[in-house]
């Protein structure tokens, strides 16, 4: 999330209205009108990597997946908090979520990559957001600028567990995606292969 792009408060119908005809992407936050900033090469590779994993897994592994992996374009809608976001990646499962193609209300799994201008949005006030969809099993927030992965995952009672996955600087050790597990989507391809 950028800046403000007006003053002016938006319904939500308002907001999807302009959203529709607009040539660039806009979060909103409880009436108001946020710019989403563009992405990088890196980001939309490590994207387009991630969701090509998740969706081979889902679709490869375990037959053909109720679930279903959105990228950039389709917006979460957040009822309780009266947001729209643009997460980079998400996932849902529930048969409710094919009925919309712009907006997802169920997800069980949300990614975002993070960028220098939006990580602290995204671990904050987002985070938070997020975490008021009681579909949400999981957040993971991915570094663009390092080999570092965090899986956040919530338990009985509400609570967060942090998962960290890295590069370990003191051996050759690197992060690949076998060694990530997503239990929300079953991914976990050492029990895979």
């Amino acid at each position: 999330m950028i800046a403000q792009i007006a003053n002016t408060q938006l319904t939500p119908e308002e907001y999807l209205a302009f959203e529709e005809k607009s040539l660039e992407k806009h979060e909103y936050v409880n009436g108001e009108v946020y710019a989403v900033e563009g992405s990088t090469g890196d980001h939309d590779t490590i994207s387009i990597n991630v969701a090509g994993a998740i969706n081979y897994n889902l679709n490869h592994h375990f037959g053909i997946s109720a679930c279903r992996v959105y990228m950039a374009d389709v917006k979460a809608r957040l009822d309780v908090r009266n947001c729209y976001y643009y997460p980079d990646l998400q996932v849902t499962c529930e048969a409710k979520d094919l009925t919309d193609k712009t907006c997802k209300r169920y997800p069980k799994l949300i990614i975002e990559i993070l960028s220098p201008s939006t990580e602290a949005f995204d671990r904050g006030q987002k985070f938070a957001d997020y975490q008021t969809l009681e579909s949400l099993e999981e957040y993971v927030l991915i570094s663009a600028n390092a080999k570092r992965v965090e899986v956040f995952r919530r338990l009985e009672g509400g609570l967060w567990l942090l998962q960290i996955y890295q590069e370990n600087a003191n051996t050759t050790d690197a992060i690949t995606e076998a060694a990530i597990e997503l239990k929300s989507i079953d991914f976990n391809p050492h029990s895979a292969l």
